[in-house]
């Protein structure tokens, strides 16, 4: 019974980080893409944004 609670438990745990791991990708990509158009509406001496 613990074995099967424990693999169940793995399961549990894998899903999560994979659920994390894929949220966190599209962040990336949406804060990227926000990055790209404001360096191209501003041009690149001027930004909108103070990193």
């Amino acid at each position: 019974m613990g074995l099967i609670l424990l693999a169940f438990l793995l399961v549990l745990l894998f899903a999560g980080l994979g659920f994390a791991i894929h949220f966190l990708w599209i962040v990336a990509v949406i804060a990227f893409l926000i990055w790209v158009i404001g360096f191209f509406v501003r041009g690149a001496e001027r930004r909108w944004y103070h990193w």
